[in-house]
């Protein structure tokens, strides 16, 4: 999974980091949330109230909340209807690196685009583009298999996904303020967390029963309802910061990794986890390949065991805050991330279904973890008006080992078997967190020096 998931890990669900240590108060930086709002002002200011009561903030979790579920299902359903069309783990692959590159290649521009338009409208955009390119699946499916109609539109959606993905992040500190954020996330990511766990189930029913295509209907339903939950909710609208005279446009797209390369924690992180996507963006498509094929599950076990191995997540969603203020930023990312190597290599030494759900569950929590404390780094100590462009610019970063790893690891699994491949990816996992302990990412408190470098505008 991607250190965001729908946040900084692959794929869960916008992932957004649970409570953490407030950054050093700070002068507001240009662009930061003010002006005219979408409707009536909140009428109190940011953090005046409970979470609990603000129908704003409530809103947009049960939108979101739903919408993970229906990502959830695609989770699932996609890998499943790729193996029913093609009977290929190599093809599975492929077509996640693909998608992979998509994202990849959006993430150049996303950044650019979340900072100088209105982020509720492209929330808004960004749901009904990718409703409408799920429906293209399971109406196609009707008339027959169509292979290359997934090639067409999963790399589409993955791109209009990782827009999404940044405008989302970027969009939480407008919606309840800077000192509710990293509440406001945690609640975000825990019940998101929570709907990972349903959600395969269901998805694995609803696959063995009507097939995979209806299950990605399902899912295609979930960004329509979305849509609908963002339209209804007031976000402050932003002034953008105009470009300065002069200012090439090369400099106002590269704002964002100049930032992550000033910032000596966030430079080694965003090197770190470009290999760790490496490693993982196709691990799920090996674990459902391992169910189906070595140990001869049905759609609806493949669906329980990845619904169960979500408890990790949301388990590592309600512990990150309390393991960061005992233990530090720097130890609890990289005792995540040592964990995690462990119990992907437990994966490939599991030879029945509970051994695999449950080295999945952890391994799943320790990526919540590592992803929730990252994310919540950057967010902490980058300006408003730069956070778009330094989020797209990570995930651009991140992300651009990831297609050429999902690829090899669907390669490695046809050619060597499964087993191989978690063995070889967790201890890479591992040597990772070995390295990180002579970095700066070793640090307990980075987010205590305050803001990192503001970079071009």
């Amino acid at each position: 999974m991607t250190e965001d998931a729908r946040t900084d890990q692959p794929s869960p669900p916008p992932a957004a980091p649970p409570p953490a240590p407030p950054a050093t108060p700070q002068a507001s930086p240009p662009g930061e949330p003010h002006g005219e709002p979408h409707g009536e002002p909140h009428g109190e200011p940011h953090g005046g109230r409970s979470l609990w009561r603000d129908r704003n903030f409530l809103t947009f979790w049960t939108a979101q909340t739903l919408s993970v579920a229906g990502d959830s299902f695609a989770l699932i359903a996609v890998p499943l209807l790729i193996l029913e069309a093609t009977g290929s783990v190599a093809q599975m692959g492929l077509l996640t690196g693909v998608s992979g590159a998509a994202s990849v290649t959006a993430g150049i521009f996303a950044g650019v685009l979340v900072d100088r338009f209105d982020r509720r409208k492209l929330l808004i955009v960004c749901d009904l583009l990718r409703f409408v390119l799920y429906a293209l699946i399971p109406l196609a499916w009707l008339t027959g298999v169509h292979v290359w109609l997934l090639y067409a539109v999963l790399p589409l959606a993955a791109a209009v996904g990782m827009l999404f993905q940044v405008t989302y992040v970027s969009t939480v500190r407008s919606l309840v303020g800077e000192e509710r954020v990293t509440e406001a996330n945690g609640r975000l990511y825990g019940t998101a967390a929570a709907a990972g766990v349903l959600g395969p189930m269901l998805a694995g029913v609803v696959a063995g029963q009507w097939g995979a295509s209806a299950a990605i209907a399902v899912n295609a339903v979930s960004f329509a309802v979305s849509a609908a939950g963002v339209y209804l909710v007031r976000i402050a609208r932003r002034t953008p910061v105009p470009r300065e005279p002069g200012e090439r446009s090369w400099r106002e797209l590269v704002a964002g990794a100049v930032f992550l390369w000033r910032h000596p924690v966030l430079r080694m992180l965003t090197v770190l986890l470009s290999f760790f996507i490496f490693l993982t963006l196709g691990l799920t498509d090996i674990v459902i390949f391992r169910l189906k094929h070595d140990l001869g599950q049905s759609d609806t076990v493949v669906g329980g065991v990845l619904g169960a191995a979500a408890v990790g997540t949301m388990t590592g969603s309600f512990l990150v805050a309390r393991v960061r203020r005992l233990a530090g930023f720097g130890p609890a990312w990289i005792g995540a991330q040592a964990v995690g190597g462990v119990a992907i290599v437990s994966i490939g030494f599991a030879d029945g279904v509970a051994g695999v759900a449950v080295a999945m569950a952890c391994y799943l929590a320790c990526v919540s973890v590592a992803g929730i404390c990252s994310m919540s780094l950057r967010q902490q100590v980058t300006p408003d008006h730069l956070l778009g462009r330094v989020t797209s610019a990570f995930w651009t970063i991140h992300f651009s080992l990831g297609p050429v790893g999902a690829a090899a690891l669907g390669w490695g699994a046809a050619r060597f078997g499964t087993g191989p491949v978690f063995v070889f990816a967790g201890c890479c996992c591992l040597l990772l967190a070995a390295v990180a302990v002579f970095t700066p990412v070793r640090r307990r408190h980075p987010e205590a020096a305050g803001p990192g470098v503001s970079g071009p505008r």
